[in-house]
């Protein structure tokens, strides 16, 4: 089955109630289009949407077992194989051994703990905005262990790595793609 978006936030909400977690879902939701948009993959761009939205669907509530998990949760509401192929893998090598294969599981690997980065970073600035945020900037926080220590810089470079691209191009690209999706993220949240 594959969810239209309504059905994905309800899917979504029944687990997860948090406002951080909510908005870190709508942020990778929105981040996966923009991508899917870019790559090539404009057909594709509500699928990879829905899998940015419902990739942390474990989290809140079993974080220990979070990318274990989802996949009873998602196979329980009807789930394609490929939507939960998709979500498992963002845990490869820190929590499932399940390798991310297609390009989009590749994009949502590389930048869910980026989109942390980048938010909190945004937290900082006294717009707080990722829109006035340049690339020089955000290259100072990533290299700065002590912020957003939670934000694994270990992973977002094999992201980068496993996409074939330079970390720059990954930090660049999402960083575009938070500034260009900034109003729609803002907006589901209303």
């Amino acid at each position: 089955m594959s969810f239209a978006r309504e059905q994905a936030w309800k899917l979504l909400t029944q687990y997860n109630k948090d406002a951080f977690h909510l908005r870190h879902a709508i942020t990778v939701e929105q981040v996966m289009d923009w991508y899917a948009r870019q790559l090539g993959y404009e057909y594709e761009a509500d699928f990879w949407g829905t899998v940015g939205l419902l990739h942390d669907i474990d989290f809140e509530l079993w974080p220990e077992e979070h990318c274990i998990k989802c996949r009873e949760l998602l196979e329980q509401a009807g789930a394609q194989e490929e939507l939960i192929h998709a979500v498992v893998s963002h845990g490869w090598g820190h929590r499932v051994d399940v390798k991310p294969e297609h390009e989009m599981e590749k994009v949502l690997y590389a930048c869910d703990e980026l989109t942390g980065l980048i938010g909190a970073a945004a937290l900082m600035r006294p717009s707080k905005s990722v829109s006035d945020m340049e690339l020089k900037s955000l290259k100072k926080k990533f290299k700065d262990k002590k912020f957003a220590a939670g934000c694994s810089r270990d992973v977002i470079a094999q992201g980068a790595q496993l996409l074939g691209w330079e970390l720059d191009e990954l930090l660049e690209k999402t960083l575009k793609a938070m500034q260009d999706k900034e109003h729609a993220i803002e907006a589901a949240l209303c």
